[in-house]
């Protein structure tokens, strides 16, 4: 079956310059939009118009004082947020095009407008907290469209996924009081930014719908998809949610220069399958992407290629590559299961 997918991607999101040498550079954008033409597919998207967010929709992530102080950045040549975050003339149109994109896609998902969706946005979002900019981000992309979902839409129930390599600390800390999402996020551990253990499981009344499963280097594949099918998915079929968000960095691929772990091409697209088929069993279908990190140039973009291969229902190989899950990943699945039965989750 074929699926309608609206596409988030603006040329102002080539303007945000992180520095020279920086990992995080326009020419990752460059290279997907590239591989997407090449491979036929650029022109089967439906383009999602950006515009910037504004002050109000950010307040519901984002303290006053932290919106200020991005936005005393515009205009600036450079400012430096921390030593990794870098702004220059174009990141903050660039950042408020990548928040108010990232909302208006997860809307038209919603909305049916679109079938499934994904938002080729930079800077990527799930480093940043509720009061500081970190880890090349700025503002709370997937955050920031699943409060809106909320807000706007009066979705109750949304269950955010996060497979970047790091921990998605801002995500986890501007939502983990809020029982209305599941975040759920796999990353190396310990890593930056030395958030995501087992044991940060949420705060107050949702307690339980933050479920982190820190992984140590060197997980395949088939490590991946034990954690997706033995346990995430049998979460989400819990939680029963009304839409999925992903945070989908690329950066746990085997060729990134960044982290140590050993996806293939083939594993992302295993795993944006599953949650495709979670979707079109729980959600009416309602599905949507975010771009996070991913380094190396030939590995993010064959694994956004094979994302939205996924999303468009085409034919994908989803067999990776042939190790067997190990030891530790079956370690973290059963400890998770133990920690999360407290709360009333069952694998």
């Amino acid at each position: 079956m074929a699926y309608r997918v609206g596409m988030v991607w603006d040329s102002a999101f080539l303007q945000h310059d992180a520095g020279e040498g920086h990992p995080e550079r326009a020419e990752r954008l460059v290279a997907i939009r590239e591989a997407l033409i090449e491979e036929g597919m650029w022109e089967r998207f439906v383009q999602v118009p950006t515009r910037e967010a504004t002050r109000e929709e950010l307040l519901r992530c984002h303290t006053a004082e932290h919106i200020d102080q991005v936005m005393a950045a515009r205009g600036r040549s450079h400012v430096s947020f921390d030593p990794d975050t870098h702004a220059s003339l174009g990141t903050v149109p660039a950042a408020l095009r990548a928040a108010g994109g990232s909302m208006d896609l997860a809307r038209a998902v919603w909305r049916r407008e679109v079938e499934r969706g994904m938002a080729l946005v930079r800077p990527p979002g799930h480093h940043a907290e509720r009061d500081k900019a970190m880890g090349f981000c700025f503002l709370g992309n997937v955050a920031l469209a699943a409060r809106a979902l909320m807000a706007e839409e009066g979705a109750t129930r949304v269950m955010i996924v996060d497979w970047d390599v790091h921990h998605g600390n801002g995500t986890q800390h501007i939502l983990e009081d809020d029982p209305r999402v599941l975040f759920v996020s796999l990353h190396q551990y310990p890593f930056y930014p030395g958030t995501g253990a087992l044991e940060e499981v949420g705060v107050g009344r949702a307690k339980g719908h933050t479920v982190n499963l820190p992984l140590p280097m060197g997980m395949s594949d088939h490590d991946y998809r034990l954690l997706f099918q033995s346990w995430i998915v049998p979460i989400a079929e819990q939680f029963e949610p009304e839409m999925i968000l992903i945070s989908a960095g690329y950066d746990a691929h085997r060729r990134d220069p960044l982290a140590m772990m050993r996806l293939s091409t083939g594993g992302f697209a295993s795993m944006a399958y599953d949650l495709c088929a979670v979707a079109e069993r729980l959600c009416g279908g309602r599905i949507a992407a975010f771009l996070e990190g991913g380094y190396d140039l030939e590995g993010l973009s064959s694994s956004v290629v094979a994302t939205l291969r996924v999303f468009l229902g085409d034919d994908v190989d989803l067999s990776g590559e042939p190790q067997l899950a190990g030891a530790a990943s079956r370690a973290v699945l059963e400890a998770s299961k133990a920690l999360l039965a407290v709360y009333g989750f069952k694998g």
